[in-house]
């Protein structure tokens, strides 16, 4: 398995693609310094949109301030995560315009869709894709999780206290991971289309995606199956998906041109 991850991206295709990004770094930084700049003063009406809405704070839960700086680092590190998304989903449209020139030897299979048509149905793609994982974040995962630490808390007979900074950030995390975990199909797709990737080295190593998933879902929620399925699955199903999607398109592809 370790070999087959090693082989995972086309060595000539990875180094056009990092070349590519090099060159367009500047594009991207000033992309992130936008979303930044924009993004701190957003946060400040997240986290009051988080302390006035209900559902975010559990019963018999009390949120409190430790230090003065609190809210600070809080805008700091959500105007982060807004410019880190906005600088992927700006990566990505730029593959989606560029992809076929970059990758030469993948312009039979980018040029049907390459240019203009690409980048709108990739910005209409990420749009539909962050929406939903948006509505899963807010209606499925944040809820239950939230409600999951409250209650072992209180089985566990102690006073449930939270911290903003703490508790901000996690609800907050949740968010965006799940907004980010739903461009997997888009991600998986354009890497299949520009040859980056081929489809047969994804399946062979799709324990070790799972794994890498599950992993993830660790990283950012309580360590029981449950939760670690709830952070994880909905990526492993997208990843699915895109498989299926881009294998249909294939043979509806080369039945056309035959």
């Amino acid at each position: 398995m370790g070999e087959g991850l090693l082989e995972l991206f086309d060595s000539r295709g990875m180094r056009r693609m990092v070349s590519h990004l090099d060159k367009r770094r500047k594009l991207y930084l000033g992309v992130f310094a936008i979303g930044f700049v924009a993004g701190y003063p957003m946060a400040e009406v997240i986290i009051e949109w988080l302390l006035e809405s209900d559902g975010y704070i559990p019963e018999g839960v009390e949120v409190i301030i430790l230090q003065p700086l609190e809210v600070i680092f809080l805008q700091l590190r959500i105007a982060v995560q807004i410019a880190f998304g906005l600088t992927i989903a700006t990566i990505i449209l730029d593959l989606s315009w560029t992809g076929s020139r970059i990758f030469s030897d993948a312009t039979a299979r980018l040029s049907s869709n390459a240019g203009a048509l690409m980048v709108v149905k990739a910005m209409l793609t990420i749009s539909v894709m962050g929406a939903m994982g948006l509505a899963y974040a807010h209606n499925v995962l944040v809820p239950f999780l939230l409600e999951y630490l409250a209650e072992d808390t209180a089985a566990s007979g102690l006073q449930s206290t939270w911290q903003l900074q703490s508790w901000v950030g996690f609800v907050t995390g949740l968010y965006f991971s799940s907004i980010m975990g739903f461009q997997v199909p888009v991600i998986a797709v354009l890497l299949l289309r520009t040859g980056l990737v081929e489809r047969s080295t994804i399946v062979e190593n799709r324990g070790a995606i799972w794994f890498a998933a599950l992993f993830l879902g660790a990283l950012i929620s309580p360590p029981d199956p449950i939760s670690l399925f709830l952070v994880g699955g909905p990526m492993l199903i997208l990843l699915e998906i895109a498989l299926l999607y881009e294998g249909f398109a294939t043979q509806r592809a080369s039945l056309s041109t035959d």
